[in-house]
């Protein structure tokens, strides 16, 4: 049987999913650098805690915020350091901006870092230069890397066109990227072309549809061949961000991760 070479990277993306299927639930916590605070200063490690038991893969954060995170519970999720920002009261809030480097993630203990880029908007080059700098950092840290690369500015008409996404897709690709984050193509079932086209896993961001409907609409992308779901703002906005977190953790991995170690505490007993 052909296994992936022990490295660094290797390792890392082990953890990313916690019942070790190749599928990912992430839930990005980074909003509060784009659009004000998620959660009260005193509620978010209640908040990280119920993701956690919910059955979540890993939690994104800001470099700043992931010291805010209790490290027990980062015993039973990955931590995913976002290194790109802008927030709502910019002129251009598609220019995205580092504010972070591998290196400060590495220390803090990620297991991976993300990097957001809009295709189509007026700043791309600089987002795309950032993109390859990061990447290169990824490669001598044996970090893996997870763009968050979305078809949106203002030469962008409708960007859940599926050969938009497609394209996104194979520039994370093509610059280096390992897990690609973006857009649910319309319609859902089109995503198998995406996936396709994609020598990636791709995950889903959230959307804008809600409750059920999300749910459904969730289930056709993996169906469609999708590795997995970016969910934040319905877990952080939930009267019950475990139970959000449980339902998605379901049907992204067939049934709820009972508590208990990772990959990441398990490997720590054989590396």
């Amino acid at each position: 049987m052909f296994s992936m070479p022990l490295t660094g990277k290797s390792v890392r993306l082990a953890r990313l999913s916690r019942p070790g299927d190749g599928r990912f639930l992430f839930v990005p916590l980074d909003h509060s650098v784009s659009d004000g605070p998620v959660v009260s200063a005193a509620g978010f490690s209640g908040l990280v805690k119920e993701i956690v038991e919910g059955g979540a893969d890993a939690v994104v954060v800001h470099k700043g915020r992931a010291r805010m995170i209790p490290p027990d519970l980062l015993s039973r999720c990955s931590l995913v350091v976002h290194l790109s920002a802008s927030t709502a009261h910019a002129r251009d809030t598609d220019a995205k901006v580092l504010v972070g480097d591998v290196e400060e993630a590495v220390r803090l203990g990620a297991d991976a870092v993300s990097v957001h880029v809009n295709v189509g908007s007026d700043t791309e080059a600089a987002q795309l230069a950032d993109l390859g700098t990061v990447s290169a950092a990824c490669e001598r840290f044996g970090v893996p890397l997870m763009a968050m690369i979305y078809p949106r500015g203002p030469r962008i008409a409708d960007p859940a066109v599926p050969e938009l996404i497609a394209h996104a897709a194979n520039i994370a690709a093509d610059l280096g990227v390992d897990i690609v984050k973006t857009v649910l193509a319309a319609p859902a079932e089109r995503m198998a072309e995406v996936v396709a086209a994609s020598p990636l896993p791709i995950v889903i961001a959230g959307g804008g549809d809600s409750g059920r409907e999300f749910l459904a609409l969730a289930a056709t992308a993996l169906d469609a061949g999708c590795s997995g779901l970016a969910v934040g703002r319905r877990v952080f906005t939930s009267p019950s961000p475990e139970q959000a977190v449980r339902e998605l953790a379901a049907i992204i991995h067939g049934h709820v991760l009972p508590s208990g170690p990772s990959p990441r505490s398990q490997m720590a007993g054989v590396l």
